[in-house]
């Protein structure tokens, strides 16, 4: 199959600034205008003196969009499209504008429908009368519910390809339709700046994901977790990728649960996966093969996929040392873990083997005792007492973004040396804050996180990552998430 096009749409609120917009798009095959968000929408000025191919849309409020007069002004602006020799006009399946579609036999429509719910019971049935109306290509765009939702997808754009078909999985379980366009079957993808159905933004799919090296040979990664909208993980593996030129990419996977993951990564032929939380203990029981360290911990990390095997492994412990070795005496030391979920595990096992003794200070008493026996320690009080430890760290996601003005350990009971708070986003948490002026040293989560990833990278391709690769991705993906909370971008 030929290489998905790139389309990318273009809004504004008059047809002349919509013309300046899409004059000003850098790289893209095709141009979506939608008129429909404009307040004066006329056919001949959007299309005046373009320089790329176009899509003319005039999407109605029933069918997600914004044109507010009535059907016949509608008809007649995509008309004029048509008569002006737009390369494609969308036109909604519920429409019932049937002579547009049957214009010149179809050869510039795009005959769509859209479900901004869910997944239609019948989609396949859908797309087989949309057919029969004989538009040169038929869009579906839909709202998967979750990863296994995009499943039924694959097998629609394998059985409809051959007669054009564009694929679109809005929201956050559906970005894979988005990136592996190809994957999909779809004829093209959409970018822009739709944020509320998911789209994202020309130069991240170009950039950040190599896009248009996306092929059918290529290796699928991703970080597998609940909600992903700020993860660096994807920044960090790509640039490390593309550093390597390797033909791999890594996306954001949320899921619902391990099941939901395992049945979407099966079916796009997943190579490898981060994992985070809450995942991390629930896949372990799920797995072909767990590794030595990740089954003491008695959680995964990291998943890799050899000859239809999917192994289980876990950098988290040598990680979280990697930052501590050469600045902090280890041995001997009273440290207190904060929460008791799959990360937590690994931190107690790291500190054990370091001859610290642990204590564990969790909400849950019966995870707390679980995760304390892993290095032979005991459990405490939540939060810790002011007096009773020389290392503390925050191992649970208390401070994180957005969050970020909550912290699990007031202020006057941090009487202890060393606070690492393996919390990345914000990169400074209150709890550091509050640590340094107190005078303890403090160490952030970034360490970790690119420690970890370092060894996952190297597990998945047998090399290592370029020297400080990773770091400056993470550190370049965190920057841009304070000018977004700002609205400087």
């Amino acid at each position: 199959m030929a290489q998905p096009q790139l389309c990318v749409t273009v809004t504004a609120t008059t047809t002349a600034d919509l013309r300046a917009k899409r004059d000003a798009v850098a790289d893209a095959d095709l141009i979506e205008l939608r008129l429909d968000t404009v307040s004066d929408p006329n056919a001949a000025g959007a299309l005046a003196g373009r320089r790329r191919p176009v899509i003319v849309t005039c999407r109605p409020p029933w069918e997600g969009g914004g044109f507010t007069g009535s059907e016949e002004e509608r008809h007649r602006i995509l008309a004029d499209a048509q008569a002006l020799g737009a390369e494609y006009v969308d036109v909604e399946w519920r429409a019932g504008f049937d002579d547009l579609v049957n214009r010149d036999g179809g050869r510039c429509v795009v005959l769509s429908m859209h479900d901004f719910t869910g997944m239609p019971a019948d989609l396949p049935g859908q797309v087989q009368a949309m057919r029969s109306a004989g538009a040169a290509l038929v869009k579906v765009g839909v709202r998967p519910h979750c990863l296994a939702d995009c499943v039924p997808l694959l097998a629609l754009g394998a059985a409809e390809s051959a007669r054009g078909i564009v694929i679109v999985g809005m929201g956050d379980y559906g970005f894979a339709t988005r990136l592996l366009a190809g994957r999909f079957r779809s004829a093209w993808t959409y970018a822009g700046a739709l944020s509320e159905i998911g789209q994202v933004g020309a130069p991240a799919l170009l950039n950040d994901y190599r896009f248009r090296s996306i092929n059918d040979s290529t290796a699928i990664y991703g970080v597998v977790g609940g909600s992903l909208r700020h993860s660096v993980s994807p920044a960090m593996h790509n640039a490390a990728f593309a550093a390597a030129r390797l033909d791999a990419v890594y996306l954001p996977l949320p899921a619902r649960s391990a099941d939901d993951f395992l049945t979407f990564g099966r079916a796009i032929g997943i190579s490898g996966a981060s994992v985070t939380i809450p995942h991390k203990v629930a896949l372990f029981d799920r797995l072909d093969e767990i590794y030595s360290v990740a089954r003491r911990i008695g959680a995964i990390n990291t998943i890799r996929v050899v000859d239809g095997k999917w192994i289980g492994g876990n950098t988290d412990a040598s990680g979280f040392l990697h930052p501590l070795l050469g600045r902090v005496e280890l041995k001997g030391r009273r440290a207190a873990v904060l929460g008791a979920g799959g990360a937590a595990r690994a931190v107690v096992v790291a500190l054990a083997s370091s001859g610290c003794g642990v204590r564990v200070h969790a909400r849950n008493r019966v995870q707390a005792e679980e995760a304390a026996a892993l290095g032979a320690g005991d459990v405490g009080p939540f939060p810790p007492e002011p007096g009773s430890w020389d290392l503390l760290i925050n191992c649970t996601p208390i401070g994180m973004y957005p969050r970020v003005a909550e912290t699990p350990v007031p202020a006057d009971h941090l009487t202890g040396q060393v606070v690492y708070d393996l919390v990345y986003n914000p990169t400074t948490t209150r709890l550091l804050r509050e640590a340094a002026a107190r005078g303890c040293h403090t160490i952030g989560g970034l360490d970790m996180l690119v420690g970890q990833a370092d060894e996952q990278f190297q597990w998945w391709t047998q090399m290592k990552p370029q020297a400080g690769v990773m770091r400056e991705a993470a550190v370049k993906r965190l920057s841009e998430f304070v000018r977004d909370e700002n609205h400087v971008v």
